[in-house]
């Protein structure tokens, strides 16, 4: 499986984003689908995580509410729609992949797109 994520850009504080994880290779209708990010000299961290009907998610406390994951199983697509963005969202966002059910450990997660920056001004 290989994961494209893309949609990252600059955006004032308030703004809202939406980045978009393609997968390749194979279907990921059966995965868990994931988004992590890491912020300028900070470790990983889980952000989002969708089951792969799409019933079920979760989010970490600091983005719900903000932040909605969603995925279209026929495009083999995942997306996190990202509105109200505070300068503390500032870091590159990862999709990863999980065969599992899997919720914030990264190691849960099998396959991992390259990342997409995203950047928050004040």
């Amino acid at each position: 499986v290989q994961l494209q994520a893309s949609g990252g850009g600059l955006v004032q504080a308030g703004g809202s984003l939406r980045l978009s994880c393609a997968a390749s290779g194979r279907t990921v209708s059966n995965f868990y689908m994931g988004w992590f990010r890491r912020a300028p000299g900070k470790e990983r961290e889980f952000v989002a995580v969708i089951s792969s009907s799409g019933r079920l998610t979760y989010y970490t406390d600091s983005v719900k509410v903000r932040f909605t994951i969603s995925r279209d199983n026929a495009k083999n697509t995942v997306y996190l729609e990202m509105n109200s963005l505070k300068p503390e969202d500032t870091a590159v966002y990862y999709c990863a992949a999980a065969t599992a059910a899997s919720r914030t450990s990264a190691s849960d997660y099998n396959y991992w797109g390259q990342g997409t920056l995203v950047t928050v001004s004040s």
